[in-house]
């Protein structure tokens, strides 16, 4: 009885643990913002996402059956199938936002040529032959609703939809197109009436079919992710004495703050990144805004980090059609996921860093080269830099800064025997960070400002200090450096719509936090997408506070 006593109390303890966090107030890392301009291209960009559609879909056939009174014949079953849209053209088209609902869609005075083939059956005659279909008077309008699912991924619904054709004609080809365009017009009732009927379902369908692909993120690692929080959901259930069938989708409160995060992105070999919507997009006259939760995981525990994102406000801007707003919050997860994943820990060989002195040697050529001749290339060593704490992120009005602690031991490398440590140190490296976009990618590049070594009392007359620590430096600019910057060209993915890239962007250090404005660009799927990983050679602009996207 006592020992049940003590679980039901663990149990209520966790739930207690876990409402109180679910109900804390909770800022997002990312920001992202779509404004009226973005909207006006969207209106661009989806005549040629609709001829790409055109492209690629089926349409129906179109089947029915009418009596010809005037031909005194009872029935025509007709067919039109093959059915081509060959040109369209919709003059009068928006997209406005309607303030906490969602995007408002409408069309008129709509045109569309079709091209179709067609065969005829009745009690007198049956035949085939071709048809060119056109449509005037196409009218259409609805209202996208954005939200989230439970997962934090968004979701896109079609509502108050509304579809009409005014007017339809019908032109036969082939022998006997005279003799059938006589009776023509009879069959252009039927045909607006099964149009208007199909249209909107077929829209519907569309925008379901996109949903489908908005919420089908790829996910890494998503059943091992769902597996371990699995074990969490039924050990608090048991707990609290709930044991035997589990339903996770009628359950809520702590199986939503147990569910796996699926909107998460593998960064590299070390973390992963939350991309998930805090809550549904909130949708004002001007713009509709995006709550991101803009976070790094370590690779291996999807555990918040020990600090909390701090609320930043986007600046009330229209000059470009989307903004992004990237918190302090997100670069400190970052650094910090890094850092608990054991990223900054490396261990150069003499091969290593004589080849990188070598290769990036340029302003001080003969003598660096001189120096690895002489420290380096006479006494093979090794080089062992392990950061003692999270870099430390700052995003001042027109200054990005990051500061690396760290340590660094130098030891001999012998083939005989165990390694032997000549020397060890700390030292704190304060670094400028350059940024530019590249397609979807946020690019940072490192560049030193300043070095600050620290020695213990004991090693400050040390020969083999002085020796080492005239060369540390150049190291550092040389040989680390060029690797963390390798590194960093990868880059962050950064939200984007669909087959969207960013032109025109430009880059603003702000108080904590991160402000790019960019127009968008459609990209058709012929287009080939550039690869962002493994350029080691790319010349990064060298504007310290601002970047522009490379077009």
């Amino acid at each position: 009885m006592c020992t049940k006593m003590v679980q039901v109390l663990w149990g209520c303890f966790l739930l207690w643990n876990l409402y109180i966090s679910s109900t804390q107030t909770t800022y997002p890392g990312i920001k992202a913002r779509a404004t009226q301009r973005a909207l006006d291209y969207g209106v661009q960009a989806g005549v040629l996402m609709i001829e790409q559609m055109i492209k690629e879909r089926n349409i129906p056939d179109l089947k029915g059956s009418e009596s010809l009174e005037f031909l005194k014949v009872d029935y025509v079953n007709y067919n039109f199938s093959n059915i081509k849209i060959n040109a369209f053209s919709f003059p009068n088209t928006s997209l406005a936002f309607v303030p906490g609902v969602g995007i408002k869609a409408l069309t008129n005075h709509g045109t569309a040529n079709i091209s179709t083939n067609w065969d005829v059956k009745s009690p007198l005659f049956q035949d085939t032959g071709g048809a060119d279909l056109f449509l005037s008077g196409i009218y259409f309008t609805g209202i996208l609703i954005l939200a989230q699912n439970d997962f934090g991924q968004p979701t896109l619904k079609l509502q108050d939809c509304y579809a009409q054709v005014s007017h339809a004609h019908v032109s036969f080809t082939g022998e006997l197109s005279v003799l059938y365009n006589s009776f023509a017009e009879p069959m252009e009732k039927p045909i607006l009436k099964n149009l208007n009927e199909m249209l909107c379902p077929i829209i519907t369908g569309e925008v379901e079919a996109l949903n489908a692909n908005l919420s089908m993120l790829e996910v890494f690692g998503i059943n091992q992710i769902w597996h371990a929080r699995r074990e969490a959901v039924v050990r608090a259930y048991l707990l609290l004495g709930q044991g035997g069938s589990l339903h996770i989708t009628e359950r809520t409160g702590v199986v939503r703050q147990l569910l796996p995060r699926p909107v998460l992105t593998k960064i590299d070999n070390y973390t992963l990144l939350d991309y998930s919507l805090m809550s549904s997009p909130e949708i004002t006259e001007n713009y509709i805004d995006l709550n991101l939760k803009g976070v790094f995981y370590p690779l291996e525990n999807l555990t918040d980090p020990p600090f909390s994102p701090l609320p930043f406000v986007l600046p009330e801007r229209s000059d470009s059609m989307f903004y992004i707003g990237i918190s302090e919050y997100f670069f400190k997860s970052a650094s910090f996921a890094h850092f608990t994943a054991g990223a900054f820990n490396i261990t150069l060989s003499t091969k290593e860093i004589s080849s990188h002195l070598v290769r990036h040697s340029q302003g001080v050529g003969n003598v660096l080269s001189r120096i690895a001749e002489i420290y380096i290339l006479s006494q093979p060593f090794m080089v062992r830099i392990m950061a003692t704490e999270p870099p430390v992120i700052s995003l001042l009005p027109g200054n990005f800064t990051l500061d690396i602690p760290a340590s660094i031991v130098i030891l001999t490398q012998s083939e005989n025997s165990t390694a032997e440590t000549i020397v060890s140190m700390d030292f704190v490296a304060s670094t400028s960070v350059s940024l530019v976009i590249l397609g979807q990618r946020l690019i940072c590049s490192l560049s030193l400002n300043r070095f600050r070594l620290s020695l213990p009392e004991s090693n400050r007359s040390n020969i083999e200090v002085l020796r080492f620590e005239n060369i540390l430096s150049f190291i550092l600019h040389f040989g680390i450096l060029p690797l963390a910057n390798a590194k960093l060209q990868q880059g962050f993915p950064l939200p984007n719509p669909h087959k969207i890239s960013f032109v025109n962007s430009d880059i603003e250090v702000l108080e904590h936090f991160l402000l790019i404005s960019t127009d968008l660009k459609y990209e058709t799927p012929l287009k080939q997408q550039p690869s962002f990983y493994g350029w080691e050679g790319l010349n990064l602009i060298s504007g310290r506070w601002r970047g522009k996207s490379v077009p």
